[in-house]
């Protein structure tokens, strides 16, 4: 990591305050410190820098409660000048880099801190609810210096070339005086540490506060842009500081641990439910100074860990892990669910992806620990107690209150089949090992099965001991699984047109937006503004629609000196509009008439406000967890898919398009507005980026009515009215927690329905069975054909009894043999195929006598059949029909497979079928052991 000089950290207040930079001989790190005596870096840490020394003995005037602490915190900074800003979201929609916001700066990257888009406020103070699972490992076992789920302080000033707020001596200065005059803490136990902080694309010096062995915020002054691990200086310098609200409530309380201070009598009651008491107050104190110790992404284990605090309070590590580890499972399971219940609140639907991949995790880590705790049924209570607790703060958890119960249900059955399913998988995955002679199940295949199957590490470890292998799961595996999660995948850019047209148009002017000034724009004129490669044409100005937000380009004519050429697509590249043009080009500087397929345009404008209908229709059915999860305008029909945890019925999907149908009833107005960023979000809240992240200083805002208001950059129509009519055609999962719903507008829709009823008709004719009656009718055939399925199966078990009851006088085409003791019976079906009939032949044969094999085969002239079952005595001398049917029916031309007890296979190559046979019997002889 990149290091500072020391004059990025000397500044006046050190000076004047009699602060000395001194370097802490255990972590090797420099420190500022008023006591000329201090040794160290003041900071419990694992490499023992020193212990926490504020348990049972808070240095602060008076002791806080988190909601006090946090009131303290913005008061006292808007006594300051600073501006009260009301925290955003925990999951950052609008970023397309990350899932969750981790900083109080998260909320201000990109647009503010790079010069995009002004601040809502300069400077600013906010407290920042934040999610960091990364973290995930130590939390519980460190007492709370690790949360997943946390509350960070933040003053921000932004700095521009042509505007100073205030930089870093005023920011330390700030700090001081709300940590020693606000606070109570004196000043020489206030120490300040040198770093370098990295975050979200950002980077910069810092300085971190440690009082009493806790480092309760950290400083940071960010002036730098990462690029390809590269520091490039800022335009703007960003005051960025993270005052750790939790901590400084600890701090203020001095109890053992920050769960203590931060839930209070939640976390007694959590203690009750699973029966963990009668802990030895002081002993746990004396565990709570050390635990500074503890990290889990440092030390080989937790019982290293152990071992440690162990010898420290003069405790056996056997007695001492036995004693911490329900505790700090209670720990985990309060900062858990609460994690849990703010990102389920804010629409995240648990699944194998994004958001919703973190969500899953949290679950079934807390949903572990319940079990270990012995407390499942209590997962519930202990939610609705964290919604009660924290929705006096935090009003919209209460809202989502139902939702999350039914969300938990939901995943709860959905983790309990995994399990169900997972003790085959490992049963398979330890079988291939044990062939190949690996007694341990690797990290890699554990990884493997939690990302692709969900199952936990430790659940597979129980499977895998149950087989006779080992399954060694890190301590940091959770903090593995979700550190390669916490960030969105990079978009691949279409590099055919990107990468070869951005130089070349990197200095043209802006292409002006005819289409954006009016939607309804069919023809425009305009100047040739360059011609590339003889096929891309620019314009200075055009009502052709670019690609993009889900909707595709426009097409039509450049008509020009005669010459009418067809373009047949448009992209957006920076700043200009990019026509690719098939056939003749016009000259540069030229003028050309620019003519759209308008139908097309039309119908796409019909589907795109339909999109916007129907995202709100289904968030009013479904619930205010469902968001657009992505979405595909076309002329003839579009889709959109949305997160739900569980199949639409076709109750809700009627529901859903009634209500769509009403809006376009309703013929409400569609209003487009362009707007500063930092305005429309106040407004209209972050439901505006439906579509994801919306790059920019302003953006564009589409609002229908009070039904919806989205971020889109797409054409629209004036009202809803011109749409006619939705109908939604289908519905599909597409993958976990995210339902397609595929729909048509106008007469598409029409046509839709049309074909539907025409298919009825046709049904009805086939069954002879007028409309209003075929339900029954179906029902009626359907029935009598389980019946007729019933009465087979009964014949062909009869018939099979009656040709398997004596070994002499054998049908025709029945052959038997003897090897070593066991009998084969081999018989052609000839084209009298049934394979129920062969299985159920074979069974009643093996009945009889369990020292049998038999071969059955058969074809129908265009495909063959082999059937293999083999006895119990038969699989004793070692006779496997799944390599006999993988050996034969590889002859003839197809595959197959099974158990060693049955297995069956076919193919096309009905000529080989003789030869297919003899190689099984030769691959049976082979296998049957003397």
């Amino acid at each position: 990591m990149k290091k500072f000089p020391k004059e990025e950290y000397s500044i006046p207040f050190f000076k004047e305050e009699g602060y000395v930079r001194k370097l802490c001989p255990k972590c090797k790190e420099y420190f500022w410190t008023q006591n000329p005596d201090q040794e160290t870096c003041g900071e419990a840490t694992p490499e023992g820098c020193t212990f926490y020394t504020f348990i049972n003995n808070p240095p602060t005037r008076k002791s806080y409660s988190l909601r006090e602490m946090r009131e303290a915190f913005l008061s006292f900074f808007e006594k300051h000048g600073h501006t009260r800003i009301k925290p955003y979201p925990v999951v950052a929609r609008w970023r397309d880099d990350i899932y969750l916001t981790h900083a109080s700066i998260i909320d201000f990257q990109p647009y503010v801190t790079d010069g995009i888009a002004p601040p809502p406020a300069n400077p600013l103070v906010i407290v920042q609810p934040c999610i960091r699972l990364v973290d995930i490992a130590n939390t519980g076992p460190t007492f709370g210096r690790h949360l997943t789920i946390f509350e960070m302080g933040g003053h921000h000033a932004f700095n521009y070339p042509d505007k100073e707020v205030y930089w870093k001596d005023q920011t330390v200065r700030y700090h001081h005086e709300f940590i020693t005059k606000e606070l109570g803490v004196k000043s020489e136990e206030v120490i300040y540490k040198e770093d370098v902080w990295v975050g979200g694309g950002n980077a910069g010096p810092d300085v971190e506060c440690i009082v009493r062995g806790l480092e309760v915020d950290t400083l940071v002054f960010m002036q730098y842009k990462v690029i390809n691990n590269e520091f490039v200086k800022l335009p703007i310098r960003t005051v960025d500081t993270g005052y750790g609200i939790d901590r400084y409530a600890w701090l203020s309380q001095g109890v053992p641990s920050c769960f203590h201070a931060v839930y209070g009598g939640l976390l007694d009651k959590i203690f009750e439910m699973a029966e963990v008491g009668g802990i030895d107050n002081d002993l746990l104190m004396k565990v709570a100074e050390v635990s500074g110790l503890v990290s889990l992404d440092k030390t080989a284990s937790r019982l290293e860990a152990r071992r440690k605090i162990a010898e420290i309070v003069g405790m056996k590590v056997k007695e001492l892990d036995e004693l911490l580890l329900p505790i700090e499972n209670v720990f985990t399971v309060a900062d858990h669910t609460k994690c849990l219940g703010f990102i389920l609140s804010e629409g995240i639907v648990p699944s194998n992806i994004q958001e919703g991949y973190l969500a899953r995790l949290l679950f079934r880590r807390a949903y572990r620990l319940l079990k270990m705790l012995d407390i499942t049924d209590k997962l519930y209570d202990i939610m609705n107690m964290q919604i009660e607790f924290w929705s006096k703060d935090y009003p919209h958890l209460k809202e989502m209150q139902n939702e999350i119960m039914e969300i938990l249900s939901v995943e709860e059955e959905k983790f309990k089949e995994t399990i169900k399913r997972g003790g085959g998988l490992v049963k398979r995955i330890a079988g291939e090992l044990k062939t190949k002679n690996i007694p341990e199940i690797p990290v890699e295949t554990l990884t493997e099965l939690y990302d692709s199957h969900g199952l936990p590490p430790e659940i597979v470890k129980q499977f895998a001991e149950k087989e006779g292998l080992e399954a060694e799961v890190p301590e940091n595996f959770y903090a593995l699984i979700a550190e390669r999660h916490m960030q969105a995948p990079r978009k691949v850019e279409e590099a055919k047109l990107e990468e070869k047209l951005e130089t070349t148009v990197s200095n043209l002017a802006e292409t002006e937006h005819l289409y954006y000034q009016d939607q309804y724009m069919k023809e425009s004129d305009a100047k040739v503004v360059k011609v590339i490669d003889s096929e891309y044409v620019v314009l200075d100005k055009t009502c052709f629609y670019p690609e993009g937000g889900g909707q595709p380009a426009d097409t039509g004519y450049l008509v020009f000196e005669g010459n009418k050429v067809e373009v047949v697509d448009v992209q957006k590249v920076g700043k200009v509009i990019i026509h690719k043009v098939k056939g003749t080009v016009p000259k540069e500087n030229s003028l050309v008439s620019g003519v759209i397929d308008w139908e097309k345009r039309y119908s796409l404008m019909k589907n795109h406000t339909a999109t916007h209908i129907v995202n709100g229709a289904a968030r009013r059915v479904l619930g205010q967890h469902v968001w657009q999860f992505g979405t595909q305008k076309g002329v003839n029909r579009s889709r959109l898919d949305i997160s739900h945890y569980r199949r639409l019925t076709l109750k809700e999907v009627h529901e859903i398009e009634k209500l769509a149908n009403e809006v376009i009833s309703q013929n409400i107005s569609v209003e487009t507005s362009r707007m500063p960023r930092s305005e429309a979000e106040k407004l209209y809240g972050f439901r505006l980026y439906q579509g994801g992240a919306i790059p920019g200083k302003e953006i564009r805002v589409v609002k229908i009515g009070d039904w919806d208001v989205e971020a889109c950059a797409g054409t629209h129509l004036k009202n809803t009215g011109e749409i006619g009519f939705i109908k939604i055609i289908h519905s599909e999962r597409v993958q976990d927690g995210v339902e397609r719903l595929v729909y048509s507008v106008g007469i598409s829709a029409l046509k839709a329905v049309q074909e539907k009823e025409e298919k009825l008709w046709k049904l009805s004719e086939i069954l002879n069975a007028p409309l209003d009656k075929l339900d029954k009718t179906a029902e009626k055939i359907v029935k009598e054909l389980k019946e007729a399925n019933t009465e087979k199966r009964k014949l062909i078990k009869e018939i099979a009894e009656r040709e398997s009851t004596v070994l002499g006088g054998r049908p025709e085409g029945e052959e038997i043999k003897e090897i070593e003791g066991i009998k084969i019976v081999m018989r052609d079906f000839k084209e009298a195929i049934d394979v129920d009939r062969m299985v159920q032949t074979a069974n009643q044969l093996i009945k009889r006598d369990e020292a049998i094999v038999t071969i059955f085969y058969g074809t129908d002239g265009k495909n063959a059949w082999i059937t293999v079952m083999v006895g119990k005595n038969a699989l004793e001398k070692g006779a496997n029909a799944g390599e006999i049917i993988r050996e034969a029916s590889a002859i003839i031309g197809g595959g197959g497979g099974g158990k060693p007890s049955f297995a069956q296979g076919g193919g096309t190559a009905v000529k080989k079928l003789q030869e297919a046979v003899k190689k099984a019997e030769e691959t049976l002889k082979k296998q049957l052991k003397p």
